[in-house]
């Protein structure tokens, strides 16, 4: 289901095409599915879950918060290079799936925002209130664009990415540092 609609976009792709990828009948569908909705929503949360396990074993073996977040980071745009499908579907196509696919993303950008707010106990910055969830939103946007656009490169972003996430709890300098190291 992700690999269709990351490539058909949400509104295109049909359970038939699903269905035909995975070689199975309408009658096996219908058994562990109530609709196209309930299918792409428990792809998504399965999917979001992977990838989020994921991303956390790769900041895991890091101490420092800048350290986990270029891993994490890292790992996040990784995948998401290597298969852009996967991203189109978890970044761009949950707006069109609406409901319990966009209560799961919710979820997911509160998780960065409060990963990116630990950064306070260890800055030296006043960063307001609202940084956290801008930032977050923030990356997402970007993503978001550059994967509904098809350019590829994303762990290319990696450095500017980090800039953005360092730079109001730690100052321009330390954030240029942050791109600088990628």
């Amino acid at each position: 289901m992700l690999t269709v609609v990351g490539e058909q976009g949400y509104e295109r792709a049909s359970v038939d095409v699903v269905l035909d990828r995975a070689g199975l009948d309408r009658q096996a569908f219908d058994e562990w599915f109530a609709s196209k909705e309930d299918c792409f929503a428990c792809a998504y949360e399965n999917a979001a879950a992977m990838l989020e396990a994921e991303v956390l074993a790769a900041a895991a073996g890091e101490a420092a918060w800048e350290a986990k977040l270029r891993a994490g980071l890292g790992r996040l745009l990784e995948l998401f290079d290597e298969d852009p499908p996967l991203g189109r579907a978890l970044l761009v196509e949950a707006h069109p799936a609406g409901g319990r696919t966009l209560a799961r993303r919710r979820l997911a950008m509160q998780r960065a925002a409060a990963f990116l707010a630990c950064a306070r106990a260890d800055g030296n910055g006043e960063p307001a209130p609202l940084s956290p969830e801008a930032t977050a939103a923030g990356i997402h946007s970007v993503l978001h664009a550059r994967l509904a656009s098809g350019r590829g490169g994303l762990r290319e972003l990696r450095g500017e990415l980090m800039y953005v996430a360092v730079l109001p709890y730690f100052g321009a300098g330390a954030a240029a540092a942050a791109m600088a190291a990628g």
